[in-house]
Parts: C-alpha cells; sequence; structure tokens
C-alpha cells in the first residue's frame, strides 16, 4: 500500500534509505485517477524494495510548489533524498518499472 505524504512526514519520508516514487496527483483530475491502480499495484509489487508515497496536491500545497507541480499527474522518483527522475502525465507501468529497477 502507498504511503499517504502529508506536510508534516513528507522530510521523514524523503530520508527513507530505499528509493522512492511519490505521486502528486488531486481527487478532481481525471488522468491521476487513471493512473492511481497503477501506482498501488506497483506499492504492493515493490513493497520492501521502494517506498511508493501518494500526494495529494491540494493537501500539500507547500509540498507540492517546492518540487514545481505545475501539471499531475507527475511521479517524481528520489534516491539519496535527490530527484532522480519527474515523469508528467499518464505513464504506462511497464515505464515506471523501467525506472524502478535503474534505482535499485
Amino acid at each position: 500500500m502507498a504511503k499517504i505524504a502529508t506536510n508534516s512526514n513528507f522530510a521523514e519520508i524523503l530520508a527513507s534509505d530505499k528509493p522512492i516514487m511519490v505521486d502528486f496527483w488531486a481527487v478532481w483530475c481525471g488522468p491521476c485517477r487513471m493512473l492511481s491502480p497503477t501506482v498501488d499495484d506497483i506499492a504492493e509489487q515493490y513493497e520492501g524494495k521502494v517506498e511508493v508515497v501518494k500526494c495529494n496536491v491540494d493537501d500539500c500545497q507547500d509540498i507540492a510548489i517546492k518540487y514545481g507541480i505545475r501539471s499531475i499527474p507527475t511521479l517524481i522518483f528520489f534516491k539519496n533524498g535527490e530527484i532522480v527522475k519527474r515523469t508528467v502525465g499518464v505513464v504506462s507501468e511497464a515505464e515506471i518499472k523501467s525506472i524502478l529497477e535503474e534505482l535499485l
């Protein structure tokens, strides 16, 4: 299951020693709803190897601004607290897995 990011726990999430994938989304976003099942599947498949996090941009506006989120869905991939990759829009499960495998 994906973790839920909040303004108060985001720094702690980024401190993980595992690669991190953050899904920036919103309830009202159709493409976000299309991508959500894929993100959930990835969270299940990579449990214990990758931290999968969902960040609702309406609830966490400060985080969205900090990372320059202009379009959603946006996936940001972190390793050692640093951004290593970013995708915007709906991407395939295969593409996400390819990125994650590079980070592992």
